[in-house]
C-alpha cells in the first residue's frame, strides 16, 4: 500500500489511518462530524496526495487530450481547470478527472487514486504522483486565512490555475475541490510538503481533516464519487452529467454508444433521496416505489449539516421532487423521498479574489 509524503505527519498527529485506491491515507483526526463542521464553517485542509497526477507535455498533449476525453478544452485555455470524463467504448465512465491546464504546452491531468495508470494509458504522458503532494484547502474561510501568508495562492479563482512560488517553492495552485466550499488545491513539491503543511495547520490555524469528512462534505454537495455514481455500466448521461460531453467535437471515446443513449434517452438516472431520523441509508440498499423495485443507492450517509440521512440512487421511471419511495434494509423499509440537489449549498466566503 502507498503512503502520503505526509505520512509520518498524519501518524505525529494521531489521524486514524485507512486503506483507499490502494493508498494508507488519513481518514480523521479529531473525528469526521468535527472535521466535516469546521470545513462548512471555517477552513480545513485535507491530504489528497492519493490522487494521480498524469502531465502532457508539448505540441501534441492538447490533441490527444481533446481526440479522448468528453469534455471541450475549446471552451478554456492555459490557466484554467476543466472537469471532464474518460469514457469506456459503451460509454460508460472508466474514470472522472480534473485537467488543470498550466501553461501552453503543459497539462497536469489529476485521476482518481486507483485509476492512474489506466488514464496515463488512454491518454499517455508521464506519472509524476510520487513528486509532489495535493493539499486542498477548503472552506468558506479558506482563501481568507491563506490571504494572510500567501496573497497569491489565495487569488487562485474558481478553476483557475497557476505556479506562485510558496516559501520560495514554486507550486502549481488550481481553484478547484471537493467540498461543495469554496478553496483550492496545491500540488507541492514531494520535498516541500511536510512546511507548507505545517505553516498551513500550525501557523495559519487551519484544521487537517480527513477522507471522511471530505466524504459526507461531498456527498451533501452531491458528487458523484468514481465506484459508486461513476463507472463500469454508469454512463455521464444517467449521472445527470450530459454537460460533461461535448457531442460536437468529431471524436473521444465513446462518443457513439452516448450519441445513441442521448437518442433513446437513459434507462435510468441519478436522484438525491433524504429519510427522516439519523439512520445512514448505504450502498446497495434497493429502492422501490409501490412496492417495485425501481433503482440502487449509490452512496449514503447520516448528513451532519441537516441532521438525517441522505443518498444518491440511480433509479428507472419518472420520479419529481416530493415524491416518496421506500429504501430497503435487513430489518424491513425506511421511507424516503426525492429532493433537489444539492443536499447543502456552500456557505458564501468571508474573502474573494
Amino acid at each position: 500500500m502507498r503512503r502520503s509524503v505526509l505520512h509520518d505527519v498524519h501518524v505525529e498527529a494521531g489521524a486514524r489511518l485507512t486503506g483507499f485506491g490502494g493508498w494508507e491515507m488519513p481518514l480523521s483526526y479529531e473525528g469526521t462530524l468535527a472535521e466535516h463542521t469546521a470545513c462548512r464553517r471555517g477552513a480545513v485542509v485535507f491530504d489528497v496526495s492519493h490522487l494521480g497526477t498524469v502531465r502532457l507535455a508539448g505540441a501534441d498533449a492538447r490533441p490527444r487530450l481533446q481526440s479522448t476525453l468528453t469534455n471541450d478544452l475549446a471552451k478554456i485555455g492555459p490557466g484554467r481547470a476543466q472537469y471532464t470524463h474518460l469514457c469506456a467504448d459503451d460509454g460508460s465512465v472508466t474514470d472522472d478527472l480534473i485537467v488543470w491546464w498550466v501553461d501552453d504546452e503543459r497539462f497536469d491531468v489529476m485521476p482518481n487514486a486507483s485509476n492512474t495508470a489506466g488514464v496515463r494509458g488512454a491518454v499517455g504522458g508521464t506519472d509524476v504522483t510520487s513528486e509532489r503532494a495535493v493539499l486542498a484547502v477548503q472552506g468558506p474561510d479558506a482563501r481568507r486565512r491563506l490571504a494572510e501568508r500567501w496573497p497569491a495562492v489565495a487569488a487562485v479563482g474558481r478553476f483557475r490555475v497557476e505556479v506562485v512560488p510558496v516559501e520560495g517553492t514554486p507550486v502549481t495552485v488550481a481553484g478547484t475541490g471537493y467540498t461543495g466550499e469554496d478553496g483550492v488545491e496545491m500540488a507541492v513539491p514531494a520535498e516541500a510538503a511536510t512546511a507548507v503543511w505545517r505553516n498551513l495547520v500550525d501557523g495559519l490555524g487551519i484544521v487537517p481533516a480527513g477522507l471522511g469528512a471530505r466524504d459526507t462534505l461531498r456527498l451533501e454537495a452531491a458528487l458523484p464519487l468514481h465506484g459508486h455514481e461513476l463507472g463500469p455500466g454508469i454512463t455521464p448521461l444517467q449521472a445527470g452529467l450530459g454537460w460533461v460531453v461535448a457531442f460536437h467535437k468529431p471524436t473521444f471515446r465513446g462518443r457513439d454508444a452516448l450519441l445513441a443513449e442521448r437518442e433513446r434517452g437513459p434507462d435510468r438516472r441519478l436522484v438525491g433521496l433524504a429519510t427522516p431520523g439519523r439512520r445512514p441509508p448505504r450502498e446497495g440498499q434497493a429502492v422501490r416505489r409501490d412496492g417495485a423495485e425501481i433503482g440502487t443507492v449509490t452512496s449514503g450517509n447520516y448528513s451532519p449539516t441537516l441532521g438525517h440521512g441522505i443518498a444518491l440512487a440511480l433509479v428507472a421511471g419518472d420520479l419529481a421532487e416530493g415524491d416518496e419511495v421506500a429504501l430497503e434494509h435487513r430489518r424491513g423499509q425506511e421511507p424516503g423521498r426525492v429532493v433537489a440537489t444539492p443536499f447543502v449549498r456552500p456557505t458564501p466566503p468571508t474573502w474573494t479574489p
